[in-house]
């Protein structure tokens, strides 16, 4: 897949990626619509886990391919907010975590004096982990992690962590789905709304290079 490296690169990545989700779920929402009795209720119960897949895998594709523009910007770490900062930072402190050695600890050290003045690298393909349970909670770190507000997605903490997190988790345990048609096309509804946003927040972000410093911004 090609590199991420203008803007109107993610922006046509991040367009991609949400195009293919909107087109399933519509898929999604005519088969739910068509079905009737017992096979609507499968249809209901698969939609959910769709649903939810949906919601966890954009989260961290598009956070992933905004780090991996960032990276590639030639973005100097001093030139970062702190958030990006961390992901450099975050292997020696690691290092520092796992080992009693004074060299990793000098290392970090080196990277904190010396380090900040070279251009940003980090791994943004491992940055990102929803720990396959997007709750609210993790999404708001997340977003916290890119330099994201996660402050107008609070309204949406109970339909996350209840309405679709909690409900997915009942059906992969094999447990009973309080879920009619109607409900499920809301549910779908409000996941899109959110998947929306959070694309929306990230170019946003992106065009107004919002993950520099304001000092340093341009």
């Amino acid at each position: 897949m090609a590199k991420i490296r203008t803007l109107s690169d993610l922006q046509d990545r991040l367009d991609k990626e949400l195009a293919w989700r909107l087109k399933e779920v519509a898929v999604l929402k005519t088969a739910v619509q068509k079905a009737s009795g017992q096979a609507q209720v499968a249809q209901v119960r698969a939609g959910v886990t769709i649903l939810y897949a949906h919601w966890e895998g954009f989260v961290k594709q598009a956070s992933t391919q905004y780090l991996e523009y960032i990276c590639r910007s030639g973005t100097k770490y001093s030139e970062l907010q702190d958030a990006f900062v961390f992901l450099g930072l975050r292997k020696q402190i690691s290092r520092i975590a796992v080992s009693s050695k004074t060299k990793a600890g000098i290392e970090a050290i080196e990277f904190m004096r010396k380090g900040l003045g070279e251009t940003a690298s980090f791994d943004y393909q491992s940055a990102i982990d929803t720990a396959s349970n997007l709750s609210s909670t993790v999404f708001e770190d997340i977003a916290t992690s890119v330099a994201i507000d996660p402050k107008p997605y609070t309204p949406y903490s109970k339909l996350i962590d209840e309405s679709l997190l909690n409900r997915r988790n009942k059906i992969a345990h094999g447990e009973f789905l309080d879920l009619d048609a109607k409900s499920w096309k809301e549910l779908s509804d409000e996941v899109l709304i959110l998947l929306r946003m959070f694309k929306t927040d990230i170019e946003n972000c992106a065009t107004m290079r919002s993950f520099k410093l304001k000092a340093v911004s341009t």
